[in-house]
């Protein structure tokens, strides 16, 4: 799925996202993959000093960690593509 249909499904109904349509979004905004821990993937963005932890129950993404995702994102006007 497109970078720019992932943000509209994740704007409009963070709980029906996909754990791996989330790890997507966030990595076509410039987040890789930096660690696991246990269920927790978390993600990190070169300049941003925040991490956003992502997890997988049952398939899909939790609707609150989507929101922080989309928070961070907000916060550091990040574009699609990694660019600020």
């Amino acid at each position: 799925m497109k970078s720019n249909k992932l943000l509209r499904k994740a704007l409009s109904s963070p709980a029906n996202l996909r754990f791996k349509e989330a790890c997507s979004l966030a990595e076509a905004f410039g987040f890789h993959l930096s660690r696991v821990s246990g269920s927790h993937h978390i993600f990190a963005c070169e300049g941003i000093r925040e991490l956003v932890n992502l997890q997988n129950v049952g398939g899909k993404a939790k609707p609150y960690q989507v929101k922080q995702l989309l928070g961070v994102v907000e916060r550091y006007n990040l574009t699609l593509g990694g660019e600020r």
